[in-house]
């Protein structure tokens, strides 16, 4: 029993750990759902879980010795939300001088939302990996169910911090703006501190 316990209070503290800044990334894209309708609620969630099962998927692959993607380029990920948040920026630019300012979207609709959530959860894998492989396989799938309740807390308490009324219409004024640069802030840190670009530059 005291090994069950264990077993999860280390899953809910490996979980919290490794995603919290996927708060800030389920924060934006609920405050983008209610402020311009997309992407829908039930993409983020369903982006949300699909991406966290890539990820875990990547790394239970890797703790039995097998590589998807070398370790020293997952950095590269990064680009996928910073990309995202220029095509953003872009539209907000061109639409300068309209009347009605365009929608603050940036992830608009299910697959990415799945590539966000991929790309702010890279280096994850390098936590998730040893630890698949030093656990065993039944701690394994008890680490991984306790990881699918966290999903589902974080996209409740993205979703509730997302809800408030003043945020929201800011977002609905600002947001053509905002959203996008927060997803390229998101994809730089990420480029940024996995260190690829010194690999990239040596």
């Amino acid at each position: 029993m005291g090994d069950l316990v264990g077993t999860i209070v280390a899953a809910v503290g490996l979980f919290a750990g490794t995603n919290v800044d996927d708060l800030i990334v389920l924060t934006v894209l609920f405050l983008s759902a209610r402020a311009a309708g997309r992407p829908r609620p039930w993409q983020i969630w369903l982006g949300q879980y699909a991406g966290v099962g890539v990820l875990v998927l990547v790394s239970a692959v890797a703790a039995l010795g097998l590589t998807i993607l070398p370790d020293r380029w997952v950095g590269l990920l990064g680009l996928v939300p910073f990309a995202l948040g220029v095509r953003g920026l872009v539209s907000a630019l061109r639409a300068r001088g309209n009347a009605e300012p365009p929608a603050p979207v940036v992830a608009t609709g299910l697959l990415s939302v799945i590539g966000v959530t991929v790309a702010n959860g890279a280096d994850n894998i390098s936590v998730y990996t040893p630890t698949f492989r030093t656990i065993g396989v039944a701690d394994s799938l008890l680490t991984v169910a306790v990881f699918s309740l966290g999903v589902a807390a974080w996209c409740l308490a993205g979703s509730w911090l997302g809800s408030h009324q003043k945020v929201v219409e800011l977002v609905r004024r600002f947001g053509h703006w905002v959203v996008p640069i927060v997803f390229m802030l998101i994809g730089a840190v990420i480029v940024v501190e996995s260190g690829v670009l010194g690999r990239l530059a040596g």
